[in-house]
């Protein structure tokens, strides 16, 4: 054995020595609050806090001791990032009252990331993730999302800061000793102090340990589960004081405890506390109850609050912080949420100091209580356990028992020794597992310098841990190594050795750090570092001190007490006075780095260095330590690690070299003297690295110098080099053996380590090498490997393996080589592992036989190694041999995993041998296949990296889900089919919903301010899609601008006087703001939901402008000049639609929260309607649920009746249908109805009332809740009693209660019986039996048709009864005009007068009056309810009967005879038709309906009041809706919003609200819904035109069709749809399913509609090309062949946009002068770029581009290696194979994934080649190798190269089948069946085998 290993004492050395200063230290001294904070240090403590007698003193005492050296900690984690494997390190850093947390590395500089100042000193900080999840179950915790924070720990309460930017704080109601971070929150270790006095028999020991799940959860006990003597297990609270946490881990969850009584260390688990624990633990504490028999557990719950008095300076845990932030943050400060609000907290905290308060007085005090707004429901279940005690249930609410949420339970206690030092508790405790895999927890007991390590691991069902034995070490520090799973342990020596678990690996050497058997006096220059080189550099001696000094600094640090100091120094008295110890703890390790303190207090950092840095080594090693047992696989690691890291270790590319030499080594190789490892280049390894030499003062050399030069890097390096001496010391030697080494041979030791496991090692490395073969980036590596691998094939005599590598790799193989022989009587040792097999697995060979259908053995395949082997074989067998389950279980049948255990017999394996199966639904398993590989992480890269033949079933799998893909995969499957239309939509659809891709960003400033008009933030890009012939959009937005002056045209007649002329300026301008004011209702249904506010920035209110402007001068007139009478309060209800305008543009998607909506408020009082509005409009977009409860209550304290109607409307809507209980109350204190009978008299506003009783109506809408629904009843018909003297308005009340109860029992039909007398029971009914289709109902809402009863009903009451009937008639309802008049009874049929006649008939029994006006109101409720039924569909005949009777109406207004029927009626009902018609082509903009608005605009005089304006608006903002983005439901909840909304009688002034309230015109928001698909292309993230094909179900009336759509477009309503499809051929096709349900599309809805679409190659967009006659296809259509030359290079990029195709057309399509040969070549890759690019398969363009090289390569024969032959062979077997011929049949019209005239060319090429290769004198060759003689070496590869391509068997096959004898064609034909053989190969070996060299003539 080579000198190579001899026991030297191995040295590892370290690398990248930098000083190292924690950062935060220097940042604190120039934080910008470090001045102030040093101010306030000056004070004394004791006016800090306000603190108490003497307390207080020992308080400031211990703030003087901090402050004399401030007292600093630090802590560093591994910084994690997203992005690639960038490592660095994060520091915490704590110092007074600062946390600074910064990261940095050393490829990154160190910056700051977040400082943090609080206002006491920080006890302790550190990073904890929190859990967001409702239920807090354990598996919760595997996939809950985390919230990340960082704790900051102060005397009173724990502050914590998540990266989101939420703060918390939590008061703590003890003393905390330390704070715990755990996988499931905080732990809490309560301080004990020395005089808490132990309790009284009534009451228990307070616990010692708490734990809090979230910052907003309560702290909690912690429950301890320990098994006793007797094996019964006890539960309890932990309350023992004596024990104390020493470390805790997250993962394993884990704690460590130490028994300072006992002292003896305990390992517990920490889990959630389960049901039956927390019931007995609460059962316990009843058990020991009190005499008096009240509930004890109230007594912990007492105690605990009164816990945090007695040994804390500071008065209360309260009132250091909630004083100061409750106003600011009220989320979680404990004070405002308090539940008793009897006591208050001082009062509460004040009553706990006194010393004699026993247990019952606390029973009223509020318990502490983290918790937020809600209670959470898990508190409430312990009082109905089974067993608990009886009086539980009667407890207080405020007394309702802790329930604990953590348990520990016991898992091992070490030992107990006779012998125990009192102070052994462990100083430093960390986890480390040793290389391979083995867990160990270390602990440091300082006191003995031991570390003890104690191997634990996971029981087999994964459910606990097992421990083992302990091992103990000697150690003063030590650290875990975890990146390279060792540990440092620093010696009480001083030397610094590396451990792996218990193993010893060797010393660690720092270069520029003294080996600690120097002495030390003199200079060393220090390490110089970026970072100090600005600085000029100390020498290290400054640095590291003298000795003496050393000795009086403290050798320990700071952070450590110094109560240690002594026993350390006695411990080491000798080897410290003599050395000087320099190195003197270990702290801070992350990854593979790890700072080293010196004795002078100056830090260094050092860097381990890694196992192996080549992925080659790293697969190996991997490989060989899986299939060695535990010892020997560590054994082996540990020696190549102190190979690899000696000083000066290799380069990249030795690594290898290294890495064989020591393998081969170990297995007893004598690498001096075998050829090939021999000549290893270690190229500059010998360069001289000396370490700077110390010189000493005495000039006199010593022994110690000697010592010094052999541990040098230069001596070790030359010693260990493997030239040194054939190289140095005995040149004539190497002549010699350079002639003995192929005649002698060499032979191996069997001793070594790995002898008796060469097989097994063998065949892993195979396996390696196969996995290797999968990935084309790793070709290097395979040459590598295959020399170690024949070398050690032929030892072991393994033939078949080495026709395997010849066949791979023939010019690297030769077929003699040197052998070492293996003694025969060794080979008995050598272990051969089962899972040997003697014919060697070949991943290729596998998949082509799957290919041709022939049965193969399972493949073998490593666990975590071999990966791609595995997902390559299971992915042919589910795509190729159809097998479903082949992905689904983890134990397939086509993989055998290796492992170390004993496996099933060969007898076994062989049954499960697999074939062919026919599989039912081929297209889905190519979707099966690519959602499998997206799951299991294969991504895009993975399969460039694949060889082309190997990935060609995966790529043409991918084509087929390209096609078609679905519209719901997840973001990964989309991505790796190359459609990012999808991805990008999914990946859109997993953001939070905030801006989407078309919320225009229009920057609030760019507009002045006359000109904000509110209308400014629509999304224009949008919109000009959508209507893009015209400027109607435009026109819109002057007809609803309220903010600019009215133009007034008076003529000034000569009898006139200037000041009449004035007046009558004013009177017409009084006329047109009833006009303006009813604008901004519809300007809300335009804007509604456009807008993303700016939360720093209030909401701009576009103001009111009710001034005119006269021509011609322009001068101003205004209303306030006091010439005419103007109505008091006139702009009210303007003022305040104005604000719910302003409010409803904000997206409901927007971030609100309920500082902005206060931070609105308005400074001026006249302001107050609008910021009314702006409340209401709030509850419309859902965003009032964020407002706080106390704000609620402020406004509605203020008594200001718009505020309240808003607010309690908001709220309600906000609210919808929930049954809120505190909004009920809100509710219920504003309407008398609901109070009780005894309760005071309110004066409450009537109006007021009249909307919380809406209010109540949406709060519980739909739920029909019957209190509710009778109050409300009752109300309907309740007489004008005693206190509504006053009331005028009555009738909205009625009509109120009657939306609201129709609300409550909507579409409900339960049989409530109702006197139909007015309408708000007409509408109340309607609702009920809403689209029931009840006969006997609708017929009691029959117009009457007597003369007699005729006059008995108020005309307009037959439009709510018409249209009452026709809701519940749903189904009815038929858009036609015939159905429409089929509403009026006969007798106003027959006698109602056309009203275009001149005289009027004369009757005299015939009201004539009364028929006409009942005649229209019954039109104008049936038109109003086709507008009910059709709306947002943009019904086509429902629009045009509409328009037709809106004509009618218009008609008859100027016609001579409408003073019968009368003006006002007449325009009342135009107003209701004309809603009608708005609702049915919501959103769409519609031109004619536009039209008619725009009439009904400029008309302003006679009849035309405040009322129909608002109509007519509204009709064209419902028109508009959102700026074309939304639409109309009819859903009944919607058509209840819109019955409030749209009740067709209108105010007749602006201040009127006696019929119907106007706020309640905006509940049409609650009926609006987005439906507008907007198209945007992915590629330029721009909207755009695409086809859609919808298809409806079918229903009674229409079959299912198809209709379709230019998007963008609105949708119809979804649940009439069954699917949606993008349709070809210019965009990709895209199916949305609705079968499956709706919520997807509703969610791209919901985000601005935004659906992506992806351009396919050549295709123009519609806006570029609307007819499609201009695209590439479309021109290059006419002549296949003469197309490919046409075809010029510079056109692809109208193809495509992938940059890669452009510059290869760039760069190997473009001609150039003097082609000469090349030009055929152009044309080819020209004619192959065009078909890639037209069959949109950019991704095969490579596969075309190798196989070509590849065909040209073996006509010159040229191919070294036969991997691209064999993955030509397998696509041509992919395109032959039996399911690629029958997917080829299903799927008949598919594009050709690989071009038909490609493939026979080449296989005809290939074919050609070895054919002329046979006649010139490959026979021959051939002959000799089937026959196993020697051929010659010029032939190896060619004949590789036909062996592979004619699947030839190896020449041990033939012999069996007895081919040599053979005598005719037919019988070698049968032989070869068995053989596998295809015929083809078969036809050109017949002259051979069959004897007559002549080739067979066919």
């Amino acid at each position: 054995m080579s000198n190579f290993y001899e026991e030297r004492a191995t040295m590892i050395a370290a690398g990248d020595l930098q000083e190292f200063v924690p950062f935060g230290r220097d940042h604190c001294k120039h934080h910008p609050n470090a001045l102030n904070l040093q101010l306030r240090q000056l004070q004394p403590a004791s006016e800090l806090w306000s603190s108490d007698g003497a307390a207080g003193l020992v308080g400031s005492l211990q703030e003087v001791t901090i402050h004399e050296k401030q007292k600093e900690s630090w802590q560093l984690r591994r910084g994690g990032s997203e992005i690639g494997e960038v490592d660095y390190d994060e520091e915490l850093y704590v110092a007074g009252n600062m946390v600074i947390w910064s990261k940095g590395s050393k490829s990154q500089a160190l910056a700051v990331y977040k400082a943090f100042t609080v206002d006491s000193p920080v006890q302790q900080a550190l990073w904890c993730d929190f859990i967001i999840s409702q239920d807090k179950s354990e598996k919760a915790y595997s996939s809950a999302e985390v919230e990340k924070c960082i704790c900051i720990l102060q005397s009173s309460c724990i502050n914590m800061h998540s990266i989101e930017g939420k703060d918390y704080i939590a008061s703590l109601p003890f003393q905390v000793a330390n704070v715990w971070p755990t996988k499931y929150g905080l732990l809490f270790e309560r301080s004990s102090s020395s005089h808490e006095i132990p309790p009284g028999p009534p009451r228990e020991p307070l616990p010692t340990m708490f734990s809090m799940l979230h910052p907003l959860d309560e702290i909690t006990p912690l429950v301890c589960k320990s098994g006793s003597l007797f094996g019964s297990s006890r539960v309890q609270y932990v309350v023992d004081h004596a024990m104390k946490i020493v470390f805790l881990s997250t993962d394993p969850s884990i704690v460590m405890t130490y028994d300072t009584v006992q002292c003896l260390h305990s390992v517990w688990v920490l889990r959630r506390v389960k049901a039956e624990e927390e019931n007995a633990v609460l059962k316990f504490s009843e058990q020991g109850g009190t005499p008096q028999n009240v509930a004890p557990s109230s007594s912990l719950t007492a105690n605990l609050r009164s816990l945090s008095k007695g040994d804390s300076p500071v008065a209360s845990p309260f009132q250091n912080y909630s004083s100061i932030h409750s106003q600011s943050r009220s989320t979680s400060s404990p004070s405002l949420h308090s539940r008793s609000p009897s006591i208050s907290n001082m009062a509460a905290l004040s009553r706990a100091h006194s010393p004699a308060s026993g247990v019952h007085s606390f029973t009223g005090v509020q318990r502490f209580n983290l918790s937020s707004h809600h209670q959470s429901p898990r508190r409430h279940s312990i009082s109905h356990s089974p067993d608990s005690n009886s009086n539980s249930s009667f407890l207080a609410p405020e007394t309702e028992p802790i329930v604990p949420e953590l348990c520990i339970d016991h898992l091992w206690t070490e030992a107990i020794t006779n012998i125990r030092e009192k102070n052994s508790q462990a100083s430093k405790v960390f986890i480390t597992s040793d290389l391979c895999g083995q867990k160990f927890l270390c602990f440091l007991v300082e006191s003995q310098l031991q570390l003890r390590c104690v191997k634990f691991q996971e029981s087999n069902d994964k459910t606990q841990l097992i421990f083992g034995s302990i091992t103990n070490i000697q150690a003063k520090d030590a650290a875990p190594v975890e990146k390279i799973d060792t540990m440092l342990v620093l010696e009480s020596s001083g030397n610094l050795v590396l451990y792996t678990g218990v193993v010893r690996v060797g010393k660690v050497f720092i270069p520029g750090l003294p080996a600690p058997s120097l002495t030390m006096s003199n200079a060393m220059p220090r390490p110089s570092t970026p970072l100090d080189s600005v600085s000029t550099p100390t020498p290290l001696s400054k640095l590291l001190g003298t000795l003496d000094e050393v000795v009086l600094l403290s050798p320990v640090p700071e952070l450590r007490d110094s109560s240690k100091l002594h026993d350390s120094l006695y411990n080491e008295d000798c080897t410290f006075q003599q050395l000087g110890t320099y190195i003197h703890s270990i702290r801070d390790p992350v990854r593979n780095r790890v700072t080293l303190e010196l004795s002078n207090g100056s830090m260094v950092r050092i860097t381990l260095p890694e196992i192996a840095t080549s992925e080659l080594v790293q697969t190996c090693l991997q490989a060989i330590k899986f299939i060695l047992p535990k010892e020997i696989a560590v054994q082996m690691l540990v020696k190549w690690y102190s190979v690899h890291s000696a000083p000066g270790g290799p380069s990249y590319h030795s690594e290898w070299n290294l890495f064989v030499i020591c393998l081969m080594n170990m297995m007893g190789y004598n690498t001096d003297r075998l050829a090939w490892t021999r000549n290893f280049d270690f190229e500059g390894s010998l360069s001289p690295v000396i370490a700077p030499k110390k010189a000493r003062p005495s000039e006199t050399g010593s022994d110690e110098d000697w010592e010094y030069l052999l541990n040098s890097d230069y001596h070790q390096k030359v010693e260990s080099h493997l030239l040194n001496r054939s190289l140095c010391l005995s040149p004539l030697e190497v002549s010699q053996i350079k002639d003995e080494d192929l005649s002698q041979n060499l032979s191996l030791d069997s001793s070594t380590l790995l002898f008796s496991h060469i097989p097994a090692m063998f065949f892993v490395l195979h396996l390696v090498y196969e996995e290797l073969k999968l990935n084309t980036l790793m070709g290097e590596g395979i040459h590598s490997l295959v020399d170690l691998l024949v070398q050690l094939a032929r030892d072991l005599k393994l033939e078949p393996y080495l026709d395997h590598y010849y066949r791979d790799y023939p010019t690297l193989v030769r077929t003699t080589g040197q052998v070492c022989t293996i003694d025969q009587g060794q080979t008995g040792f050598m272990h051969h592992p089962s899972f040997f097999t003697s014919e060697p697995p070949s991943i290729y060979q596998w998949v082509s036989s799957c290919l041709k259908g022939e049965e193969m053995p399972p493949y073998p395949y490593l666990p975590g190694i071999c990966e791609r082997s595995r997902l390559v074989v299971l992915s042919i067998a589910l795509y190729i041999l159809g097998d479903e389950s082949s992905v689904c279980d983890e134990s397939s049948h086509y993989l055998s995993r290796i492992s170390v255990a004993p496996q099933k017999s060969q007898a076994e394996q062989e049954e499960n041998r697999f074939s062919f199966r026919h599989s039912p639904s081929v297209s889905s398993l190519a979707e099966r296949l690519v959602v499998w590989m997206a799951n299991v992480g294969f991504t895009l890269r993975d399969l460039e990296t694949l060889p082309f033949g190997i990935a060609l079933p995966i790529r043409d799998a991918i084509y087929h889900c390209r096609e078609q893909p679905a519209a719901d995969w997840p973001e990964a499957v989309c991505l790796l089919i190359g459609r990012q239309d999808l991805s990008k939509q999914a990946c859109e659809g997993n953001l939070p919903k905030g801006k989407s891709v078309l919320s225009s960003d229009v920057p609030s400033g760019t507009e002045t301010e006359e000109e904000d008009d509110g209308m400014n933030d629509m999304n224009q890009e949008v919109m000009s899609l959508i209507w893009s012939e015209d400027l109607r959009v435009q026109d819109v937005r002057r007809l609803l601008q309220s903010a600019h002056p009215v133009r007034v045209n008076v003529v000034q007649y000569p009898e006139l006087s200037d000041h009449e002329f004035i007046e009558e300026k004013e009177n017409r301008l009084l006329q047109l703001c009833q006009r303006t004011m009813a604008l901004p209702v519809g300007r809300g249904m335009f804007t509604l939901f456009s807008y993303h506010p700016v939360p720093t920035e209030p909401l701009p209110i576009p103001k009111l402008n009710l001034t005119g402007r006269a021509p011609p001068r322009n001068t101003t007139v205004d209303l306030n000049s006091g010439n005419i009478d103007v109505p008091p309060n006139m702009t009210s209800w303007a003022s305040f639609h104005n604000g719910v305008a302003a409010g409803l543009k904000i997206a409901p998607a927007s971030q609100i929260d309920s500082a902005w909506i206060v931070y609105n408020k308005p400074k001026h009082a006249e302001l107050a309607n609008e910021y009314a509005g702006f409340l209401m409009a709030l509850g419309l977009n859902g965003h009032l649920t964020k407002l706080a409860t106390l704000n609620i209550h402020d406004y509605l304290t203020k008594g200001h009746e718009m505020t309240s109607i808003g607010l309690l409307l908001g709220v309600s809507a906000a609210k919808l249908g929930t049954m809120d209980m505190s909004i009920t109350r809100l509710l219920s204190i504003h309407i008398p109805a609901l109070l009780p009978p005894t309760s005071t008299e309110l004066d409450v506003p009537h109006n007021v009332q009249v909307a919380a009783v809406v209010g109540i109506g949406l709060v519980y809408q739909g739920t029909a809740h019957r209190h509710t629904a009778e109050v409300l009843l009752a109300e309907i018909g309740r007489p004008p009693g005693p206190e509504m003297e006053y009331c005028t308005d009555r009738e909205s009340y009625s009509l109120a209660a009657g939306l609201a109860l129709g609300m409550v029992c909507l579409g409900e039909g339960d049989t409530i019986n109702v006197d139909v007398t007015c309408p708000g029971a007409t509408l109340a009914l309607a609702m009920i039996y809403l689209k029931t289709n009840n006969r006997s109902i609708a017929d009691w809402l029959r117009a009457p048709d007597t003369m007699y009863l005729l006059d008995f009903v108020k005309p307009e009451f037959l439009l709510l009864r018409t249209l009452a009937r026709c809701l519940i008639l749903w189904d009815d309802i038929l858009p036609n005009s015939k159905w429409v008049d089929s509403n009026v009874p006969q007798i106003i049929r027959e006698n109602s007068i056309s009203l275009s006649e001149i005289e009027l008939p004369c009757s005299e029994d015939l009201n004539l009056e009364t028929l006409s006006q009942a005649h229209v109101y019954i039109i104008a409720g049936a038109c109003l309810s086709l507008g009910f039924r059709f709306a947002g569909s943009e019904n086509l005949s429902a629009f045009n009967c509409l328009h037709k009777f809106a004509k009618d109406f218009m008609t008859y207004l100027s016609a001579p005879n409408a003073s019968v029927t009368g003006p006002y009626n007449l325009e009342t009902c135009l107003s209701v038709v004309l809603l009608s018609l708005a609702m049915v082509m919501a959103g769409s903009g519609n031109l004619k309906v536009l039209q008619l608005c725009r009439f009904l605009h400029m008309k302003t005089g006679g009849e035309m009041n405040y009322g129909f304006h608002l109509a007519h608006h509204m009709a064209l903002g419902i028109l508009f809706l959102g700026g074309g983005r939304y639409s109309l439901s009819t859903s009944n909840s919607s058509i209840a919003a819109l019955l409030c909304a749209l009740y067709p009688h209108f105010p007749a002034h602006s201040t009127d609200n006696r019929y119907h309230l106007q706020a309640l015109r905006h509940l049409y928001v609650l009926a609006a819904e987005p439906r507008l698909l907007v198209p945007v292309d992915v590629d330029t993230n721009t909207p755009c035109y695409a086809l859609l094909e919808v298809t409806y179900k079918g229903t009674q009336w229409y079959e299912q069709t198809k209709e379709e759509l230019m998007a963008p477009t609105l949708l119809p309503e979804l649940h009439l749809l069954k699917q949606i499809k993008v349709k070809g051929p210019r965009y990709w096709e895209l199916l949305i399913d609705l079968s499956k349900g709706t919520q997807h599309l509703k969610s791209i809805l919901s985000k601005d509609g935004v659906l992506y679409v992806k351009l396919r190659a050549g295709q123009l967009s519609y806006k570029d090309d609307p007819m499609g006659w201009q695209s590439l296809l479309a021109q290059t259509v006419a002549n296949r062949n003469s197309e490919a030359r046409a075809f010029k290079p510079e056109t692809i990029s109208a193809f495509t946009s992938d940059p890669a195709l452009l510059s290869f057309a760039e760069y190997f399509c473009k001609p150039t002068v003097n082609m000469g040969q090349k030009q055929e070549l152009l044309d080819l890759f020209s004619s192959v770029l065009y078909e890639c690019v037209t069959q949109e398969t950019p991704e095969m363009l490579p596969a075309y581009i190798a196989m070509d090289q590849a065909v040209r390569r073996l006509g010159r024969r040229e191919m070294s290696e036969t991997s691209e032959l064999w993955q030509i062979k397998l696509v041509l077997e992919f395109f032959s194979s039996r399911s690629h011929q029958e997917r080829l049949q299903t799927h008949p019209k598919r594009g050709l994934f690989m071009n038909s005239e490609f493939l026979p060319v080449v296989k005809c090429s290939i074919d050609n080649t070895l054919d002329q290769w046979l006649q010139a004198g490959g026979d021959v060759c051939l002959h000799a190798y089937l026959s196993g003689q020697p051929w010659e070496e010029s032939q190896l590869s060619m004949l590789a190269c036909f062996l592979v391509y004619h699947s030839v068997p190896a020449p041990r096959h033939l012999p069996s089948v007895g081919l040599e004898g053979s005598t005719s064609f037919a019988e070698l034909l049968f032989k070869c069946k068995q053989l596998k053989m295809p015929v083809r190969a078969l036809l050109r070996l017949a002259p051979l085998l069959l004897g007559n060299p002549q080739p067979m003539v066919m």
